[in-house]
């Protein structure tokens, strides 16, 4: 199975544009961000227009403006539970049962400690209450995958392994043991191991070959999800033909690895 994101970081075209042009070239599964941004097409609208188009949404990628305030004493970070805790609920009622989260933003956050753990704690039980997975994204600091993981003991808790970040920020340096059986989806893209360039797979630096054997021992059998961004200097092309040439990166990752697996 392979996926793509809705991106709203698209710098030419609106998402129902990129929506159709998804559609267009194959893909059949897809994430929303849902970050309760005052975009002209809202993210519900986004959404119903997916669907409308039979797209299945594999999970939902909620927000994280100021998320690094989780982790300190305060108003702004107790906030955080009830926000997430409503997302949820919308998800619910979305019948999206995944949800894919961020523990930190930027490049500097406080040090993970009891005050964010007791938050995270309390979204996850009420995610677990609704039927939702949890899955905490490898942002660009290193260590807060490891201390959920170690502390939180809920079932309904993971990872999205993201390999931009992967690549870039933690240098392909990640102990992989411990995710064993908590990859719970994925955002492939790719980069020169500097910077989130957000590039299609196989024009950048990642070694896809390696990524994929880690990917299946961790015993990951999810889609191949594609976070491709309509930006940059793909922008010079048609937006089709970009999501076109995702598609079929994608189809060259899953044939990995089915002839890995096999």
């Amino acid at each position: 199975m392979i996926a793509v994101t809705i991106s709203n970081a698209h710098q030419k075209g609106t998402p129902i544009d990129l929506i159709n042009s998804i559609k267009e070239v194959g893909f059949e599964h897809v994430f929303v961000e849902w970050y309760n941004k005052d975009w002209e097409i809202s993210q519900q609208q986004q959404l119903d227009y997916v669907r409308k188009l039979g797209l299945n949404v594999i999970f939902a990628h909620l927000g994280y403006q100021k998320i690094n305030n989780i982790w300190l004493e305060g108003e702004a970070g107790e906030g955080f539970v009830e926000r997430y805790k409503n997302d949820l609920k919308l998800c619910r009622e979305n019948g999206i049962d995944l949800v894919c989260m961020h523990l930190t933003s930027k490049s500097e956050a406080p040090a993970p400690n009891e005050i964010g753990l007791a938050r995270f704690q309390k979204i996850a039980d009420y995610a677990k209450e609704l039927g939702i997975k949890i899955a905490f994204e490898n942002t660009k600091i290193k260590g807060y995958q490891e201390y959920i993981l170690k502390n939180i003991k809920n079932d309904n808790v993971g990872i999205c392994l993201d390999s931009g970040h992967l690549h870039a920020h933690f240098k392909d340096e990640l102990d992989f043991d411990l995710l064993k059986d908590k990859i719970f989806c994925v955002h492939l893209h790719d980069n020169h191991g500097e910077k989130d360039e957000h590039l299609i797979p196989f024009e950048g630096t990642i070694d896809w070959d390696w990524l994929m054997d880690k990917l299946i021992s961790c015993n990951y059998k999810g889609p191949i999800t594609m976070e491709l961004v309509y930006q940059n200097h793909y922008i010079e092309q048609d937006m089709t033909e970009f999501y076109k040439k995702g598609y079929e990166a994608g189809q060259r990752l899953e044939k990995m690895m089915e002839e890995k697996t096999a």
